[in-house]
Protein backbone atom coordinates (compact mmCIF):
# COMPACT_ATOMS: atom_id res chain seq x y z
CA UNK A 1 0.00 0.00 0.00
CA UNK A 2 1.21 3.90 -0.50
CA UNK A 3 -0.86 6.59 0.83
CA UNK A 4 -2.18 9.71 -0.29
CA UNK A 5 -3.46 12.94 0.68
CA UNK A 6 -7.53 13.04 1.01
CA UNK A 7 -7.87 16.36 2.99
CA UNK A 8 -6.37 20.00 3.00
CA UNK A 9 -6.76 22.77 5.83
CA UNK A 10 -4.92 26.37 6.72
CA UNK A 11 -5.48 28.82 9.39
CA UNK A 12 -3.70 31.97 9.78
CA UNK A 13 -4.03 34.04 12.44
CA UNK A 14 -6.19 37.58 11.53
CA UNK A 15 -3.51 39.87 13.13
CA UNK A 16 -1.75 41.18 10.39
CA UNK A 17 1.86 42.74 9.82
CA UNK A 18 2.45 45.06 6.88
CA UNK A 19 5.49 46.22 5.54
CA UNK A 20 3.53 49.48 6.37
CA UNK A 21 3.64 48.83 9.95
CA UNK A 22 7.35 47.37 9.72
CA UNK A 23 8.40 51.13 8.26
CA UNK A 24 7.68 52.27 11.83
CA UNK A 25 9.24 49.46 13.37
CA UNK A 26 13.07 49.61 11.44
CA UNK A 27 14.90 51.12 9.17
CA UNK A 28 13.16 49.86 6.20
CA UNK A 29 10.02 50.62 3.14
CA UNK A 30 7.64 48.70 1.42
CA UNK A 31 9.49 49.19 -1.46
CA UNK A 32 12.64 48.04 0.09
CA UNK A 33 10.83 44.74 0.93
CA UNK A 34 8.69 43.84 -2.10
CA UNK A 35 11.30 44.43 -4.43
CA UNK A 36 13.56 41.62 -2.93
CA UNK A 37 11.10 39.53 -1.15
CA UNK A 38 7.58 39.73 -2.56
CA UNK A 39 6.64 40.07 0.61
CA UNK A 40 3.75 42.54 1.69
CA UNK A 41 1.62 41.16 4.31
CA UNK A 42 2.28 38.44 7.42
CA UNK A 43 -0.30 37.17 10.06
CA UNK A 44 0.69 37.15 13.25
CA UNK A 45 -0.24 35.40 16.45
CA UNK A 46 -1.60 37.10 19.58
CA UNK A 47 0.53 36.68 22.71
CA UNK A 48 -0.68 33.34 24.76
CA UNK A 49 -1.41 31.33 21.62
CA UNK A 50 -0.49 28.06 21.37
CA UNK A 51 1.44 26.70 18.69
CA UNK A 52 -1.22 23.97 19.23
CA UNK A 53 -3.72 26.10 18.87
CA UNK A 54 -2.92 27.22 15.05
CA UNK A 55 -2.95 23.73 14.63
CA UNK A 56 -5.93 22.70 15.82
CA UNK A 57 -8.21 24.78 13.33
CA UNK A 58 -5.72 23.98 10.41
CA UNK A 59 -6.44 19.96 11.57
CA UNK A 60 -10.06 20.40 12.05
CA UNK A 61 -10.47 22.30 8.41
CA UNK A 62 -8.62 18.90 6.67
CA UNK A 63 -9.80 16.56 8.51
CA UNK A 64 -13.57 17.99 7.63
CA UNK A 65 -12.28 18.29 3.79
CA UNK A 66 -11.37 14.72 3.80
CA UNK A 67 -14.73 13.37 5.85
CA UNK A 68 -12.62 11.76 8.49
CA UNK A 69 -13.27 11.64 12.17
CA UNK A 70 -10.46 12.75 14.30
CA UNK A 71 -11.19 9.04 16.16
CA UNK A 72 -10.27 7.23 13.46
CA UNK A 73 -6.79 8.79 12.90
CA UNK A 74 -3.97 6.39 13.55
CA UNK A 75 -1.02 8.64 13.35
CA UNK A 76 -0.13 12.80 14.42
CA UNK A 77 2.90 13.94 13.02
CA UNK A 78 3.75 17.74 13.46
CA UNK A 79 6.66 19.95 11.59
CA UNK A 80 7.48 22.27 13.59
CA UNK A 81 10.67 24.48 14.92
CA UNK A 82 7.95 26.42 17.49
CA UNK A 83 6.63 24.03 19.66
CA UNK A 84 3.68 24.58 22.62
CA UNK A 85 6.70 23.41 25.30
CA UNK A 86 10.26 21.22 25.14
CA UNK A 87 7.71 18.62 25.88
CA UNK A 88 4.95 17.18 25.36
CA UNK A 89 5.14 17.22 22.08
CA UNK A 90 3.12 19.54 20.32
CA UNK A 91 1.34 16.65 18.55
CA UNK A 92 0.53 15.49 21.85
CA UNK A 93 -1.56 18.68 22.34
CA UNK A 94 -2.85 18.59 19.53
CA UNK A 95 -4.52 14.66 19.21
CA UNK A 96 -6.03 15.77 23.05
CA UNK A 97 -7.12 19.03 21.08
CA UNK A 98 -8.89 17.25 18.23
CA UNK A 99 -9.79 13.90 20.12
CA UNK A 100 -7.48 11.42 18.40
CA UNK A 101 -7.67 9.47 20.57
CA UNK A 102 -6.40 6.33 18.73
CA UNK A 103 -3.60 7.38 17.51
CA UNK A 104 -0.24 8.05 18.56
CA UNK A 105 1.80 11.42 18.24
CA UNK A 106 5.22 12.81 17.40
CA UNK A 107 6.86 16.16 16.73
CA UNK A 108 9.78 16.78 13.74
CA UNK A 109 11.82 19.79 13.51
CA UNK A 110 13.11 19.83 10.05
CA UNK A 111 12.89 24.21 9.83
CA UNK A 112 11.43 25.08 6.67
CA UNK A 113 11.65 21.45 5.49
CA UNK A 114 9.44 20.11 7.96
CA UNK A 115 6.22 20.05 6.35
CA UNK A 116 7.84 17.26 3.29
CA UNK A 117 9.62 15.48 6.10
CA UNK A 118 6.52 14.91 8.33
CA UNK A 119 4.87 13.95 4.88
CA UNK A 120 7.41 11.46 4.18
CA UNK A 121 7.57 9.99 8.02
CA UNK A 122 3.58 9.72 7.50
CA UNK A 123 3.68 8.21 3.95
CA UNK A 124 6.51 5.57 5.58
CA UNK A 125 4.29 4.13 8.36
CA UNK A 126 1.26 3.72 6.14
CA UNK A 127 3.30 1.90 3.69
CA UNK A 128 5.12 -0.33 6.85
CA UNK A 129 1.83 -1.08 8.23
CA UNK A 130 1.99 1.33 11.52
CA UNK A 131 -1.54 3.19 10.37
CA UNK A 132 -4.54 3.90 7.90
CA UNK A 133 -4.94 7.75 8.72
CA UNK A 134 -2.48 9.81 9.04
CA UNK A 135 -2.80 13.72 10.22
CA UNK A 136 0.62 15.65 8.86
CA UNK A 137 0.64 19.45 9.96
CA UNK A 138 3.26 22.11 9.74
CA UNK A 139 3.00 25.03 11.97
CA UNK A 140 4.56 28.14 13.20
CA UNK A 141 4.56 30.90 15.63
CA UNK A 142 7.27 32.06 14.11
CA UNK A 143 6.54 35.65 16.22
CA UNK A 144 7.84 34.58 19.08
CA UNK A 145 11.58 33.70 17.51
CA UNK A 146 11.85 37.10 15.40
CA UNK A 147 13.86 40.35 16.26
CA UNK A 148 12.30 42.93 15.30
CA UNK A 149 15.07 45.36 15.46
CA UNK A 150 16.89 43.11 12.20
CA UNK A 151 15.46 44.34 9.41
CA UNK A 152 17.14 41.61 7.37
CA UNK A 153 15.18 38.77 9.16
CA UNK A 154 11.79 40.98 10.97
CA UNK A 155 10.54 41.41 7.20
CA UNK A 156 10.17 37.66 6.13
CA UNK A 157 8.30 35.85 8.91
CA UNK A 158 4.95 35.03 9.72
CA UNK A 159 2.17 32.57 11.82
CA UNK A 160 -0.09 30.16 10.40
CA UNK A 161 -0.39 26.33 10.55
CA UNK A 162 -1.34 24.00 7.66
CA UNK A 163 -2.41 20.38 7.44
CA UNK A 164 -3.02 17.46 5.42
CA UNK A 165 -5.23 14.11 6.17
CA UNK A 166 -3.36 10.82 4.23
CA UNK A 167 -4.64 7.39 3.97
CA UNK A 168 -3.86 4.11 2.44
CA UNK A 169 -3.94 4.07 -1.32
CA UNK A 170 -2.54 1.80 -3.63
CA UNK A 171 0.76 1.50 -4.84
CA UNK A 172 1.09 4.04 -7.74
CA UNK A 173 -1.58 6.80 -6.47
CA UNK A 174 -0.85 9.34 -4.23
CA UNK A 175 2.48 9.72 -2.85
CA UNK A 176 4.88 8.50 -5.57
CA UNK A 177 8.24 9.59 -3.53
CA UNK A 178 10.10 11.81 -1.30
CA UNK A 179 13.14 12.83 -1.28
CA UNK A 180 15.19 13.97 2.35
CA UNK A 181 18.40 15.55 2.24
CA UNK A 182 20.66 17.77 5.05
CA UNK A 183 23.77 19.02 5.36
CA UNK A 184 25.06 20.02 9.53
CA UNK A 185 28.43 21.43 8.23
CA UNK A 186 25.94 24.96 7.18
CA UNK A 187 23.99 25.38 10.03
CA UNK A 188 25.40 28.67 10.56
CA UNK A 189 23.42 30.09 7.71
CA UNK A 190 20.06 29.97 9.04
CA UNK A 191 19.99 29.21 13.02
CA UNK A 192 18.25 30.12 15.95
CA UNK A 193 20.83 29.36 18.45
CA UNK A 194 19.16 30.13 22.01
CA UNK A 195 17.26 28.32 24.14
CA UNK A 196 18.83 24.93 23.92
CA UNK A 197 21.56 23.15 25.57
CA UNK A 198 24.53 25.15 23.44
CA UNK A 199 22.23 28.59 25.33
CA UNK A 200 20.49 27.41 27.64
CA UNK A 201 17.68 30.18 28.81
CA UNK A 202 19.26 33.02 30.88
CA UNK A 203 18.77 36.89 31.57
CA UNK A 204 21.96 36.92 29.18
CA UNK A 205 21.05 34.45 26.45
CA UNK A 206 17.91 36.83 25.97
CA UNK A 207 19.58 40.25 26.23
CA UNK A 208 21.99 38.72 23.18
CA UNK A 209 19.01 37.98 21.49
CA UNK A 210 19.79 34.51 21.01
CA UNK A 211 16.28 32.88 21.12
CA UNK A 212 16.14 34.80 17.69
CA UNK A 213 16.29 33.74 13.78
CA UNK A 214 19.61 34.36 12.65
CA UNK A 215 20.35 34.46 8.48
CA UNK A 216 23.41 34.71 6.08
CA UNK A 217 20.90 35.85 3.41
CA UNK A 218 23.70 36.06 -0.04
CA UNK A 219 24.37 32.18 1.10
CA UNK A 220 21.68 30.89 1.60
CA UNK A 221 19.98 32.19 -1.17
CA UNK A 222 22.34 30.37 -3.26
CA UNK A 223 21.92 27.47 -1.35
CA UNK A 224 18.49 27.19 -1.57
CA UNK A 225 18.31 27.53 -5.42
CA UNK A 226 20.84 24.89 -6.21
CA UNK A 227 19.24 22.22 -3.68
CA UNK A 228 15.48 22.73 -4.64
CA UNK A 229 16.58 22.47 -8.13
CA UNK A 230 18.81 19.11 -7.17
CA UNK A 231 15.85 17.70 -5.23
CA UNK A 232 12.91 18.67 -7.68
CA UNK A 233 15.06 16.93 -10.56
CA UNK A 234 15.47 13.79 -8.18
CA UNK A 235 11.81 13.52 -7.70
CA UNK A 236 11.16 13.78 -11.15
CA UNK A 237 13.87 11.30 -12.20
CA UNK A 238 13.11 9.08 -9.62
CA UNK A 239 9.01 8.77 -10.70
CA UNK A 240 10.25 8.18 -14.69
CA UNK A 241 8.54 12.00 -15.76
CA UNK A 242 9.33 15.44 -16.76
CA UNK A 243 8.48 18.88 -15.49
CA UNK A 244 5.89 19.05 -18.35
CA UNK A 245 4.06 16.59 -16.81
CA UNK A 246 3.87 18.17 -12.95
CA UNK A 247 0.23 20.42 -12.88
CA UNK A 248 1.45 22.17 -10.26
CA UNK A 249 4.93 22.92 -8.76
CA UNK A 250 4.63 24.41 -4.98
CA UNK A 251 7.45 25.17 -3.58
CA UNK A 252 8.47 26.71 -0.19
CA UNK A 253 7.19 29.98 0.20
CA UNK A 254 10.82 32.45 1.37
CA UNK A 255 11.48 34.72 -1.20
CA UNK A 256 10.24 35.28 -4.76
CA UNK A 257 13.36 35.55 -6.22
CA UNK A 258 14.33 32.12 -5.20
CA UNK A 259 10.59 30.66 -6.20
CA UNK A 260 11.53 32.93 -9.88
CA UNK A 261 15.10 31.52 -10.56
CA UNK A 262 13.93 27.65 -9.14
CA UNK A 263 11.06 27.32 -11.97
CA UNK A 264 13.13 29.08 -14.36
CA UNK A 265 15.99 26.49 -13.80
CA UNK A 266 13.42 23.53 -13.91
CA UNK A 267 11.69 25.05 -17.32
CA UNK A 268 8.00 25.32 -15.50
CA UNK A 269 5.76 27.89 -16.84
CA UNK A 270 5.21 30.90 -13.92
CA UNK A 271 1.64 29.63 -14.45
CA UNK A 272 1.98 26.72 -13.15
CA UNK A 273 4.28 27.78 -9.58
CA UNK A 274 2.30 28.66 -7.23
CA UNK A 275 3.02 31.53 -5.22
CA UNK A 276 1.09 32.94 -1.78
CA UNK A 277 3.65 34.66 0.14
CA UNK A 278 2.54 37.85 -0.44
CA UNK A 279 0.23 37.40 1.90
CA UNK A 280 1.71 35.28 4.44
CA UNK A 281 5.22 35.64 4.25
CA UNK A 282 7.82 32.78 4.88
CA UNK A 283 5.90 30.19 7.58
CA UNK A 284 8.40 27.47 7.64
CA UNK A 285 7.04 24.07 7.93
CA UNK A 286 3.82 25.56 7.03
CA UNK A 287 4.16 27.36 3.76
CA UNK A 288 3.56 23.74 1.91
CA UNK A 289 0.65 22.62 3.30
CA UNK A 290 -0.79 26.62 2.95
CA UNK A 291 0.02 26.49 -0.21
CA UNK A 292 -1.65 23.36 -1.16
CA UNK A 293 -4.67 24.37 0.68
CA UNK A 294 -5.38 27.32 -1.08
CA UNK A 295 -4.45 25.46 -4.57
CA UNK A 296 -7.08 23.12 -4.13
CA UNK A 297 -9.62 25.79 -2.98
CA UNK A 298 -9.06 27.87 -6.26
CA UNK A 299 -9.13 24.76 -8.21
CA UNK A 300 -5.36 24.58 -9.77
CA UNK A 301 -5.35 20.97 -9.58
CA UNK A 302 -7.73 18.10 -9.99
CA UNK A 303 -8.32 14.63 -9.47
CA UNK A 304 -5.39 12.36 -10.82
CA UNK A 305 -3.30 15.54 -11.78
CA UNK A 306 1.18 15.68 -10.57
CA UNK A 307 1.95 18.26 -8.06
CA UNK A 308 5.11 18.58 -7.21
CA UNK A 309 6.62 20.00 -3.49
CA UNK A 310 10.37 21.48 -2.89
CA UNK A 311 11.38 23.09 0.42
CA UNK A 312 14.55 24.36 1.63
CA UNK A 313 15.44 25.36 5.31
CA UNK A 314 17.74 25.50 8.37
CA UNK A 315 20.08 22.67 9.05
CA UNK A 316 20.22 22.68 6.24
CA UNK A 317 17.58 20.45 5.20
CA UNK A 318 15.97 20.19 1.86
CA UNK A 319 13.45 17.92 0.43
CA UNK A 320 10.74 16.94 -2.15
CA UNK A 321 8.02 15.32 -2.98
CA UNK A 322 5.79 14.23 -5.96
CA UNK A 323 2.34 13.41 -5.72
CA UNK A 324 -0.88 12.18 -7.59
CA UNK A 325 -3.90 14.16 -6.00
Amino acid sequence: MASKIVGLGMYAPPKKLTNLDLEKMVDTSDTWITERTGIKVRHIAEPGTANSDLCDKAARMALDDAGVDPADLDIVVVGTLTPDMPFPSTACFLQAKIGATQAYGMDLSAACSGFVYTLSVADALIRAGRGKKALVVGSEILSTVVDYTDRSTCILFGDGAGAAVLTECPEGEGVLSCHLHSDGNLWQLLQCPGGGTVHPYSPEMMEQRLRSIRMTGNETFKHAVLKMVDVAGEALDRSGVCIDDVKLFVPHQANLRIIQVVGKRLGIPEERVFVNLDRYGNTSSASIPIALAEAKAQGRFAAGDLVLVVAFGGGLTWASALMRM
